[in-house]
């Protein structure tokens, strides 16, 4: 018996919802069912919204920081599901993941210096890269029949051509589903150590890893590893708290995180939105029921998309994920150009969905689908991808 209901359908036009409100602004037709940007249709944790309600209740909203409850909830959250702890003194609090990974790339480089990252991955690390003027270099990773792996050969051999400095490693992997094994990661850290390279690593997806499969974080390859990295933490996409902006970068190495610090002063940030600390801090105390509900949900919802592909759309291809709620779709099969794929996605399935190329050019032929959304709206966003691809022939 489950004790929260997440086939619930909560209307959320109206509600500054980037999601649901913003498709004409996006240049999409108003009507489109939209499964794109990673948020849930879910609404977080009872005990989250009645701390938010508990301070709201206060009515002073100062500047404000994290108390020692929110480190010790912070540090039983990663003891308990990735297997190190943090020290206090040695987290920055930032407004967001992607904010974080921008001040980072500052404090690490100078412009003209290279980043490497491997796509096709979140684009936000492109963006961040080519905005800070910095070199972008990337290693694609290889599908091998639906499983996406590293050319740890090339992945090495683009670090030597371009003298990169900070690698920025997406764990568990945003679009294509994967979560990293021990001995990859391990690969990882021998290359980087050997030449110098500095790691970023988002685990922001972290909570999200399906059955049979075991997250390892780069925090956890040992002292040398975490003493060259930052390990990017936050709750938001766990518990739906994006638009409460909060994040956590965990930095043991005192030069780096100094860098950093200055890097996020220099950009005029300080305090944290209280509203953020308060979340953060009731949701890893309060939020291990709910998000063991929400994996069996999240995976049953899998099940089903797993099963109408097979059924109705034989030409798609699912890339199995291993962890996230995104899923990664190969319609390459079908043997259109991208650009109908998408306008038939569009403007006949009346879907929106994020284009695999924005991924980077190997994503080409591809959509990212959010998955984290009542069973019921994704059963009619299946359905009206297998009538669009039904009317043009191509089922």
């Amino acid at each position: 018996m489950t004790n929260y209901n997440f086939d619930e359908i909560i209307d959320r036009r109206n509600t500054n919802s980037l999601k649901w409100d913003y498709a004409k602004r996006r240049g999409k037709p108003e009507d489109v069912l939209p499964l794109w940007v990673a948020d849930m249709d879910f609404r977080t944790p009872v005990e989250v919204i009645n701390a938010i309600k508990d301070k709201a209740s206060h009515g002073i909203f100062g500047y404000s920081e994290p108390l020692d409850s929110y480190f010790e909830a912070l540090n039983s959250w990663t003891s308990r599901h990735y297997n190190y702890s943090v020290d206090e003194r040695k987290v920055l609090l930032v407004p967001g993941i992607v904010f974080g990974i921008y001040q980072s790339i500052k404090a690490l480089t100078n412009e003209g210096d290279s980043v490497l990252i491997s796509q096709p991955v979140y684009y936000p690390f492109k963006e961040s890269i080519l905005d800070t003027k910095r070199n972008l270099v990337v290693s694609n990773l290889v599908n091998n029949n639906g499983h996406y792996e590293f050319d740890f050969n090339d992945f090495e051999n683009k670090i030597i051509e371009n003298n990169v400095k900070v690698y920025i490693l997406c764990n568990p992997h945003n679009p294509v589903g994967r979560v990293w094994t021990r001995d990859e990661l391990l690969k990882i850290k021998e290359i980087t150590l050997k030449h110098n390279v500095i790691v970023i690593s988002d685990e922001i997806h972290a909570d999200f890893i399906y059955s049979n499969y075991k997250f390892t974080s780069y925090a956890t390859l040992g002292e040398d590893a975490l003493n060259n990295s930052i390990i990017c933490i936050s709750p938001s996409k766990t518990f739906n708290l994006a638009g409460l902006q909060n994040g956590n970068l965990y930095i043991i190495n005192n030069e780096i995180r100094r860098g950093v610090r200055k890097s996020i002063r220099d950009a005029g940030y300080s305090q944290s939105n209280i509203m953020g600390i308060i979340s953060t801090e009731a949701a890893y105390k309060y939020g291990d029921s709910w998000h063991k509900e929400l994996i069996k949900y999240l995976e049953n919802n899998l099940s089903f998309v797993r099963e109408f592909i097979k059924d109705k759309l034989p030409n798609v291809k699912l890339i199995e994920p291993e962890g996230t709620y995104l899923i990664w779709l190969d319609f390459s099969k079908l043997g259109i150009s991208d650009n109908k794929l998408n306008d038939i996605i569009i403007n006949v399935a009346k879907l929106w969905l994020d284009e695999g190329n924005i991924f980077g050019e190997i994503g080409k032929y591809f959509e990212r689908i959010n998955i984290a959304t009542p069973l019921s709206i994704l059963k009619d966003a299946l359905e009206r991808l297998y009538n669009a691809l039904n009317e043009e022939g191509l089922v």
